[in-house]
C-alpha cells in the first residue's frame, strides 16, 4: 500500500549517516569536503569507475558560492535522493503484492487493492490523505534544514557550511517531548565504531545509486512500453503522470 511505502521512505530517509545523536549538544566541527576528498571516496565506492564528474559540477560554484558549499550541496542531494529511491524501490515491490488489511479511513474505506499498480494506488488515495503525507514529509525537510541559532547548544551545522551531509538532526530541541528520533529510534547503533559507520555510509551511497536506477526502471517500464525489456509483463502499464502527485490539479 502507498502509505507503507511513504512510511518506509521516511524511515530510510532518516538514516542520518549512521552516527549517534543521543545527546542534545552536538559537535560543530567543520567537515567541509574538497574535490580531493571526493576523488578518494570515489575510489572506495567503485574502484573501477572511481571519481566521475563529467559535467564538472563540483567546480560549478552554485549560486556564486565556494566549492566547499557546492560539494556539500551535491553530497547532501545524492544521499537524500538515494535514500528516497531505496524506500521507493522497496515500497514499490511490497505494495505491488501486499496492502494493509484494516480500514484506511473512518468511513471504513479499504486501502487501494494490489490489483492497481503503485502509482495507481497513490492516485486512488483521498486528496486529504495525500496532502497529509506531503505536508509531513515537507515538515521533515524543513526541520532538516534548520541550523543552530547564535548561542544555542542544539542543532547541526548546515551541510553547505561544514556540516555532515546526510545527518538528520534529533528532535531534542522541540519544545514538547518526542519519544523517538528519526534515525535509530531505539538506539541500536550507538556502539558502532567509526570504521563500521564509514563502511555502512559507503554501502548506503552505492545502494542508493542502484535504487535510483531501479525505481526509474519500474516507472519507465510502466509509462514507456518496451523501454525496459526485462520488465515487460512484470509491471502494470500506467497512463497517468508519475511526476504529478495531485493529478486532479494537473
Amino acid at each position: 500500500m502507498k502509505f507503507s511505502a511513504v512510511f518506509a521512505s521516511l524511515m530510510a530517509g532518516s538514516a542520518a549517516a549512521f552516527t549517534s545523536l543521543s545527546s542534545q549538544s552536538t559537535s560543530r566541527t567543520a567537515l567541509s569536503e574538497t574535490k580531493a576528498d571526493l576523488q578518494d571516496l570515489g575510489k572506495k565506492l567503485n574502484p573501477i569507475v572511481g571519481y566521475w564528474d563529467p559535467l564538472g559540477l563540483t567546480e560549478a560554484s552554485f549560486w556564486g558560492k565556494s566549492d566547499d558549499f557546492t560539494i556539500g550541496f551535491l553530497r547532501q542531494a545524492e544521499i537524500k535522493h538515494g535514500r528516497v529511491a531505496m524506500a521507493a524501490f522497496v515500497g514499490y515491490c511490497v505494495q505491488s503484492n501486499f496492502h494493509f488489511p484494516w480500514a484506511m479511513s473512518l468511513d471504513g474505506s479499504p486501502f487501494p487493492s494490489t490489483d492497481l499498480s503503485p502509482p495507481e494506488q497513490w492516485d486512488a488515495l483521498p486528496l486529504a490523505a495525500r496532502l497529509q503525507i506531503v505536508l509531513f514529509v515537507g515538515f521533515l525537510e524543513f526541520y532538516s534544514e534548520l541550523t543552530p541559532a547564535e548561542g544555542t547548544d542544539s542543532g547541526l551545522p548546515h551541510y553547505t557550511k561544514g556540516g555532515q551531509p546526510g545527518k538528520f538532526p534529533t528532535f531534542d530541541a522541540i519544545p514538547h517531548p518526542v519519544p523517538f528520533n528519526l534515525y535509530d529510534p531505539f538506539n541500536f547503533h550507538t556502539k558502532m565504531t567509526d570504521e563500521q559507520k564509514e563502511k555502512r555510509l559507503r554501502a548506503e551511497i552505492n545502494n542508493g545509486r542502484l535504487a535510483q536506477l531501479g525505481i526509474f526502471g519500474f516507472l519507465c517500464a510502466q509509462t514507456i512500453p518496451g523501454s525496459v525489456p526485462l520488465l515487460d509483463g512484470v509491471v502494470k502499464p500506467y497512463s497517468g503522470e508519475v511526476m504529478a502527485p495531485f493529478p486532479e490539479f494537473a
